[in-house]
This record gives C-alpha cells, sequence and structure tokens, in this order.
C-alpha cells in the first residue's frame, strides 16, 4: 500500500511512476478519487473532534451549574449539527472506502524501471552458452522415455495442468529441493515450514488481494468463516507470518526461507513451452526473503540475485538475468529481476526465479515495522523476496540441457552422490 502523505504531498510523481503501469487516465481517475476521499476522511475527523468538545465543554459546564448551585442553562438544539453516532458512521465508511482504494493501487516502480510489458524487458547477463544438440528431444517426451514423469496418471488424479512424478523422477526432484534447501541454509536463511492453508489477512498483507483473488483456490465461507485459500507461493506465508509486528532492529536484516507446494488457479499451458511441468497448478518452490531497514535494501536485492543464480550456476545451466520492465513485474513490487534458464526444444528461456524488491508496500498492508534502539517512532520495514528456486523448470531445463544423443541425461555433478548415479538412461 502506498503512503498517503505521499500522495498529498507530490501527487505528481506518485501519478508520473504509475503510469509506468496504468494508463495515465486511470491513474488520475483514481488519485482523483483517493484525495477526495481523504478530504472527507480528514474533514470528519475534524468534525467528530470538535462535537467531542463541544459535548465535553457542556458537561463541564452542566457539572460548574450544579456545584454552584444553579440550574443548567438549557442547550439549544441545533438542527444542522449531525450527532456524534451519525458522523462516526459516516467516517467508518469513508475510510472502508478509502482502504479500498488504496488496496487497488500498485506499487510505484523503481526509477531504472521502464514501461511496458514484456517487449520492454532488458538482458542485464548471461551465463554461459547455450548447449549444442544435434537432435533436440523435448523434456515431455525424455520424461517418459527415462521413466520420469507419468503426465498421464497425473491428469487422472487432478485433472489437467497436473502431473505424477515417478521413480528417479521423483527422487531427482527431491535431490533438488534438498540441494537448494542446503545452499540456502549456507547462505544464512532460516528454514520455515509454514502452513499451506492461509487465512485471507495473507493473502491481502501480500498485495495479491484484492486484485489476484480469483488466482487462487479458496475454501468455501462455510468451511472457513474467516476466509482461507491455498497458499501461491510461501512468499504469501513469510510475509503474513509477520503481520502486526515490531521487528528489533538489531535482527535485520531477518532472513528466512520456505519450501511449499504452490497452488494456483492458472491456464495450464498445452503450446510447446508451456508443456509438461513448466506451467500447472501445483508446482514446488524454495522461496527466500527478507525484511531490512530501508537503507539496506539495494544490498539484499543484489545479494539475493547472486545467491539465485549461484544456485543454477552450481547445476551447470546456461541462463540469463533480465531487469523487467513496469508493466510484467508483480503489482506489489518496485522492482524485479527474473532469472531465466535455456530451453532448447524451444528455443526460449523460461523464468525459473523472481527476484523482487517490495520497499515498504507490504509492510504498510501487513503492519510490519521496527524501532530504533532508544527512540519512540516506528517505521515501515522493506520487504524482498525471490524463487530459490522453481524445481518445476529446473527439472526440465536440466533434462533439455543435458540431453545425450540417445535420450540419456548426465545428472548435474551436485546432484550425483543424492541420486546415487551420473547418468539417467532410457529404461
Amino acid at each position: 500500500m502506498l503512503d498517503m502523505e505521499l500522495i498529498r504531498k507530490d501527487r505528481e510523481a506518485v501519478a508520473t511512476a504509475l503510469a509506468k503501469r496504468l494508463d495515465p487516465a486511470e491513474v488520475a481517475g483514481a488519485l482523483d478519487e483517493i484525495q477526495q476521499l481523504d478530504q472527507q476522511r480528514r474533514s470528519l475527523i475534524s468534525e467528530i473532534d470538535g462535537e467531542r468538545q463541544r459535548r465535553k465543554a457542556e458537561s463541564r459546564a452542566y457539572a460548574e451549574a450544579k456545584r454552584a448551585g444553579r440550574e443548567p442553562e438549557p442547550v439549544a438544539p441545533d438542527a444542522g449539527r449531525r450527532q456524534l453516532p451519525e458522523l462516526e458512521a459516516a467516517l467508518d465508511e469513508v475510510q472502508g472506502r478509502l482502504r479500498n482504494r488504496m488496496a487497488e493501487l500498485p506499487n510505484l516502480p523503481a526509477d531504472d524501471v521502464v514501461s511496458g510489458g514484456k517487449e520492454a524487458n532488458r538482458v542485464v547477463k548471461t551465463f554461459g552458452e547455450p548447449p549444442a544438440i544435434e537432435k533436440v528431444r523435448d523434456h515431455v517426451e525424455l520424461s517418459r522415455m527415462l521413466g520420469l514423469v507419468d503426465h498421464e496418471r497425473g491428469v487422472k488424479l487432478g485433472g489437467s495442468g497436473f502431473w505424477m512424478y515417478t521413480g528417479m523422477g521423483a527422487r531427482l526432484e527431491w535431490a533438488l529441493l534438498n540441494y537448494l534447501i542446503e545452499r540456502n541454509v549456507e547462505a544464512g536463511y532460516e528454514f520455515l515450514l509454514p502452513p499451506h492453508l492461509l487465512l485471507d489477512t495473507a493473502g491481502f498483507a501480500a498485495g495479491q488481494f484484492p486484485k489476484f483473488y480469483d488466482d487462487v483456490y479458496h475454501l468455501d465461507r462455510q468451511s472457513a468463516p474467516r476466509g482461507q485459500f491455498l497458499l501461491p507461493t510461501s512468499e504469501t506465508a513469510i510475509l503474513g507470518a509477520y503481520q502486526d509486528e515490531i521487528l528489533e532492529t538489531a535482527k535485520l536484516p531477518l532472513k528466512a526461507f520456505a519450501y511449499t507446494p504452490c497452488y494456483r488457479r492458472e491456464a495450464a499451458g498445452s503450446h510447446s513451452d508451456e508443456r509438461g511441468t513448466v506451467r500447472g497448478h501445483q508446482f514446488n518452490k524454495v522461496e527466500i526473503f527478507q525484511f531490512t531497514l530501508p537503507e539496506q535494501a539495494d544490498a539484499a536485492l543484489e545479494e539475493m540475485v547472486t545467491h539465485a543464480e549461484s544456485l543454477v550456476e552450481g547445476l551447470g545451466l546456461h541462463y540469463q538475468r533480465s531487469l523487467l520492465a513496469a508493466g510484467d513485474s508483480s503489482a506489489a513490487m518496485r522492482k524485479t529481476l527474473d532469472i531465466e534458464v535455456w530451453m532448447p526444444s524451444t528455443g526460449k528461456y523460461k523464468e525459473v526465479s523472481s527476484v523482487s524488491w517490495g520497499g515498504d508496500y507490504q509492510a504498510r498492508r501487513a503492519a510490519i515495522r521496527y524501532r530504533e534502539p532508544g527512540g519512540k517512532q516506528t517505521r515501515f520495514v522493506h520487504t524482498l523476496n525471490g524463487s530459490a528456486l522453481a524445481t518445476s523448470r529446473l527439472f526440465p531445463a536440466i533434462l533439455e540441457q543435458f540431453q545425450q544423443p540417445d535420450g540419456s541425461v548426465v545428472v548435474p555433478e551436485v546432484l550425483r552422490d543424492r541420486l546415487g548415479t551420473d547418468l539417467l538412461s532410457p529404461r
């Protein structure tokens, strides 16, 4: 959520930044409505304060008259004055509307983030070279040849967009998860295993609700009166775990990570670059997260990107780093850098990690603050998150980049001890 004070003081700068994501006319209309509601809220607060002061003054005059043995002077009714309950009800209604409109605004993109969509994304780094493969097989064909993924039984169990890892495929998936977990622990992140069912308050805090409310799986209200949903990413859980807390300044940056399956309502891709495990309704991901002081955020972003890249490099995969344009970034984030692995079968790169800086946008929604030692005032922390990593795309990248002419696949060196082999061979 944006800072209302910033909108009051520098509306032009806010409008210019938001226009990187939204139509300028839409931005102007939203800010007009927000400022009108803010003015109504402030006027009502002033009127309520005045009414309370008037009541106090009348009470004092009544008490003084009684002590002096005089009959209190009757208060002349003011037909045009609204009573306190009416004013308080009006304030609640205006504050609710203002909160909803503020919650709909996306974050302000960072200065170096350009406007536009995917077409404006910029590659800023490349690691390695695409492997030279004479006859490329895609990961779906390789998975079947090697007996790693059973797509048909996955669909039988869960419907379109689901799959089931089998045999060495299940072991490869688990080996990848353990590799990522161990490396994240070594990097100083605390390991968390959060609930997979979260309250709606966590979705709001992360900035996913209300805009993307329909993109997740919800329990019905009879089963979950407070509102619950299956987490779409453990970013939502890690952030939500610290809602309404004041963090100790000396312990910042606070670094945590979690492994969870992720559950999302998104169309399972049928075209060539989204087949197999590339896109589906359930997939495994390890997520890193940091809560920082504002002045620590730049260094934290670079550290997280470098760490996520080291995980991909450790597997020996060719990838690129891209700085996303405003229209291709999450609405809650100021800046996002994607790490994208090469998929030989399509000649395209696929994101395995998005590392993002949210500024204080999520912290405002979640009321996560810090207090300087010895100080009384609190300030909002900054939040950063990143995939480290999404295995459902690492898995096919490994199969495709390390495939051999006979259909076998060379196992990345860091996984060989876990799998007990250096080569996956057709059955």
